[in-house]
């Protein structure tokens, strides 16, 4: 009986030494695995996208999906959300939302603030157009809808060039771009009553992206778009792809990057002050929030 408590107390002591080998091995693994993949996760230069400045979003915009500032001014931040036809706006970590009813409900995915009107767009195409101004109303009484303008498709992504008065609406998904590997754009003029008028067409080459990416296919889907002040780059972001796309001004693909999921949720809509900080908008998941997250630009 003496001997079985030795074996006994041998093996215990075997196990906990391989128990502890074990442990320390795995341990090193998933720090080394860690480290791989944060390294994976790069940014932009001038911005740290591992140390976001978060606003947490009221529960009216967990499904924001689009935000804008006035002339590139982060004072105050324009904002829908994809359920309901109303504007938000709001200071940097103020609880406080003002709220504007300009629509019916329905699938809104971004918005632009040009010569002094907010354009909204709903994910069919079709765009919705106000004064600026009745932003300190209830409602908006004053609102043009554009319907016949853009093919028939999925949009989401906006964004508006306030010196030339040019509206930028990039496809999310169009019938005439499964097969010819591309992202329609169309640019619109806007007058100072506030109306609309075509004023050209772009495209984004997806087999550039293909390529940065090293993959064979992929099936680009943007979500939101902004143009740097300064490089007049735009980038443009991918919720389902989890993506940052860079691109010159003639629309070529200069850099991509992955976006860690765990910082970008869902990633909807994205904006650019005067100083080129950089704010990207989160729809609620399961676990958290709609948020606002805000990257100061550090040359």
């Amino acid at each position: 009986m003496a001997i079985l408590h030795q074996y006994r107390a041998f093996f215990s002591y075997v196990e906990s030494i391989s128990f502890r080998i074990f442990f320390l091995i795995a341990l090193l693994l998933a720090v080394a695995c860690d480290g791989q993949r944060r390294a994976e996760y790069n940014s932009p230069p001038g911005y740290d996208f591992s140390k976001p400045i978060r606003m947490a979003m009221p529960a009216a915009l967990d499904e924001i999906s689009g935000i804008a500032f006035n002339n590139g001014i982060s004072d105050t931040i324009y904002a829908q959300q994809d359920e309901h036809g109303k504007l938000f706006h709001f200071k940097w970590q103020d609880k406080n939302v003002l709220v504007t009813k300009f629509g019916p409900k329905g699938d809104y995915e971004d918005l632009a603030i040009c010569k002094n009107y907010v354009i909204m767009l709903r994910s069919d195409g079709v765009l919705f157009v106000f004064p600026l101004s009745d932003a300190r109303k209830q409602k908006s009484e004053r609102v043009r809808i554009w319907d016949r303008f853009l093919p028939a498709g999925e949009y989401e992504a906006m964004s508006a060039d306030e010196k030339n008065g040019k509206i930028f609406v990039l496809c999310k998904n169009c019938e005439a771009d499964k097969t010819n590997k591309k992202s329609s754009g169309f640019i619109f003029s806007i007058s100072d009553d506030g109306s609309l008028s075509p004023s050209g067409n772009f495209q984004i080459n997806v087999k550039q992206i293909q390529s940065g990416l090293g993959r064979a296919k992929i099936r680009f889907r943007p979500s939101g778009m902004a143009a740097d002040p300064v490089t007049h780059n735009w980038l443009i972001i991918s919720s389902v792809n989890k993506l940052l796309v860079i691109l010159d001004p003639d629309w070529k693909v200069t850099n991509i990057y992955d976006l860690n999921p765990a910082i970008f949720v869902q990633p909807e809509g994205i904006a650019i002050d005067k100083d080129r900080h950089l704010f990207i908008a989160n729809e609620r998941n399961y676990t958290s929030h709609g948020t606002i997250l805000r990257f100061n630009y550090k040359p």
